[in-house]
Formats: structure tokens, C-alpha cells, sequence
């Protein structure tokens, strides 16, 4: 597709300036893992106290985007390339808008991810790794998912018929099945203040 005559528009607020209002700087916390790994309840619970600490903040959840945005993929590897680029282009606007916004995505390519890191940017880039076992993520379970992909109805799926490429480097990795959930929110809280990505 030529786009040659497209061209990027720019505000005259920029993102610094939004950081000033609200009184924090924006950056996002990618969740990855397993089906079943804890990156939901994670972004759930860290929205939580980052919210009620007067923080602006949002989630973005990897089953709430394939209902909309990316309804039209499959699971795919091509298919699953473009679901993380568009996710990663909706959190560049998010974060350029000033929020902290967490993502809980399976993500399972270290290549997709870095693409994910590229386009937001390595300076708003947080990945927080999910360690946790395929036997524990499939005890828990609770969307009956893993069954039905070992049933052979659900294709494509990670873990089973399909790979996960664990984080090379993350930023934060979390044993889910060791650590519960404060124990695993104060682990984050203490690393965004490490770095200064919060007071």
C-alpha cells in the first residue's frame, strides 16, 4: 500500500506536557504469559493501586481487543503478529495521551514483542513475565480453555499445538504460582519506584 500522501499530524500538547498535568509521566506495563498465568488478575490488581494512589491509568486486555479491533484475526502466527502491532500502536496513543497503561497479552514471540517495545517505545516499556508452569496454568483453567484445545476443538493454541517463547530479558518476572497477588503487585510497585517511574 502506498501512503506517500499521508502525513502525520501533530498536536501542540505534547506528551510532556501531559505529564505535567496529571503529575506523573505515562508508560506501559506489558503483561506477558500463558493462557491462565495471572496477567489479567495482575493488570487488574496493579490498575488498582496505581488508580487509587491518584495515578491515571487503563488496561488493555488481550480478549477485550479480539472482540473489537481484532476481530477479523485467527491465531495464526501472521495473525497474531498483527494483533500485537495493533496493540501496541492503541498503547503509543494511550501512553502519548499521558495514561499508565497495562496490557495483558500471551504475546508468545519474543519477536512480536519487540516489535511491541520498538513502536511504543524502550523508554515506556515495562515487560513483566508471568513465569508460570503450563501444568499449574492448566489446573487453574477456569475458561475451560486448555481442554478444549487438547479435545481438539480449539486450534492454534498456546501452549498446546502452538509455542510460547518465554520473555529473553524481562524487566519484572513473576512466579504466579509461588507469589500471590500483593506479593506479586509490590514487587512491581517497588520496581516502578526503583526507576522512577512513580514516587
Amino acid at each position: 500500500m502506498n501512503i506517500n500522501h499521508i502525513f502525520i499530524t501533530r498536536g501542540n500538547i505534547s506528551k510532556y506536557d501531559r505529564h505535567k498535568k496529571l503529575n506523573h509521566q505515562s508508560f506501559v506495563i506489558w503483561f506477558t504469559g500463558l493462557s491462565g498465568s495471572g496477567k489479567s488478575t495482575l493488570s487488574q490488581a496493579l490498575e488498582k493501586c496505581l488508580f487509587n494512589q491518584g495515578y491515571y491509568t487503563y488496561i488493555i486486555d488481550g480478549d477485550d481487543l479480539r472482540h473489537g479491533l481484532c476481530s477479523d484475526l485467527s491465531f495464526t502466527p501472521e495473525d497474531r503478529h498483527e494483533n500485537i502491532r495493533r496493540a501496541a500502536e492503541v498503547t503509543k496513543l494511550m501512553v502519548d495521551a499521558g495514561l499508565i497503561v497495562m496490557t495483558a497479552f500471551i504475546s508468545p514471540y519474543q519477536a512480536d514483542r519487540n516489535l511491541a517495545k520498538k513502536i511504543i517505545g524502550n523508554e515506556n516499556f515495562i515487560e513483566v513475565y508471568c513465569n508460570c508452569s503450563l501444568d499449574v496454568c492448566e489446573k487453574r483453567d477456569v475458561k475451560g480453555l486448555y481442554k478444549r484445545a487438547r479435545d481438539g476443538v480449539i486450534l492454534n493454541f498456546t501452549g498446546i499445538d502452538a509455542p510460547y517463547e518465554a520473555p529473553i530479558d524481562p524487566n519484572i518476572s513473576i512466579d504466579t504460582s509461588l507469589m500471590a497477588t500483593d506479593e506479586s503487585i509490590e514487587k512491581i510497585i517497588q520496581y516502578l519506584k526503583q526507576y522512577c517511574f512513580i514516587e
